[in-house]
């Protein structure tokens, strides 16, 4: 009788075990969005609610884009609020910020949105430095230290592939950048330990397609490109989302 109640508490366990290890197995990632300049967390608004109906943890950032490392932290808090593994999804300015938050532990893959993609040292300056010019600096207008873009700079230059009615909202509710920002440089990269994925906005008019694709190659990341403009996650929802989708089963 002893030996069938051990042998009854050693399927019990084996059972359990087996049923735990398929939890952790199906954990879901909790996937955190980071921001460019002149965007705020509302930029992803498409992604968040289909990531959420799908039952993914989602948070978005909000950047401050008043210094690198005050982004890197404020994403750093978002990581540590996650209870299992990150993926981080970056935007413009938010590929710099992503780059380096993404050297956390929890963090499992990168994922740029026609973003920005530094090496050691380098920053906005220096990258947009190496692409071909185009006409976004003639929109900006200072305030007190920082950059504001032009509602004719939404228009014609950041998201000129959306509906009106879009573009002025990007232009009502931007997140300004500090002119500080632009010169600061990057420490070491994420990309060099952690797989990543890009999109490259073949429209885009903000940052030099080109430059995008020599960013992603660089950073080993598998690229797709999208007939876009620079906010291609708000004017291609889907395909941007199929990417992020298809990262977070490549992790499994």
């Amino acid at each position: 009788m002893k030996t069938i109640k051990n042998f009854a508490l050693l399927v019990l366990m084996l059972f359990s075990t087996a049923i735990f290890a398929q939890q952790k197995t199906d954990e879901k990632p909790t996937i955190i969005f980071v921001h460019g300049i002149w965007a705020d967390g509302s930029s992803w608004s498409n992604q968040i609610t289909a990531l959420q109906a799908k039952g993914y943890p989602v948070m978005s950032v909000q950047n401050q884009v008043a210094s690198l490392g005050g982004d890197v932290e404020a994403t750093k808090k978002a990581i540590s609020l996650a209870k299992g593994k990150v993926i981080l999804v970056g935007h413009s300015w938010g590929g710099i910020v992503i780059t380096q938050a993404g050297n956390d532990p929890k963090v499992v893959g990168l994922v740029y949105i026609a973003a920005l993609v530094p090496d050691l040292g380098e920053s906005i300056s220096s990258l947009s430095a190496t692409g071909k010019p185009n006409d976004l600096g003639k929109y900006l207008v200072p305030v007190d230290g920082t950059l504001y873009l032009s509602e004719e700079g939404v228009k014609n230059a950041f998201a000129q592939d959306l509906p009106i009615v879009q573009q002025k909202f990007i232009y009502a509710t931007q997140t300004p950048g500090a002119q500080s920002v632009f010169g600061e440089k990057s420490g070491e990269p994420a990309w060099k330990t952690k797989p990543s994925w890009y999109v490259v906005a073949k429209s885009d008019r903000s940052i030099d397609p080109d430059l995008e694709r020599t960013m992603a190659k660089r950073a080993n990341a598998k690229i797709t490109e999208i007939e876009g403009s620079h906010v291609v996650m708000l004017s291609h929802p889907k395909e941007v989302l199929s990417v992020i989708e298809d990262a977070i089963k490549s992790l499994k």
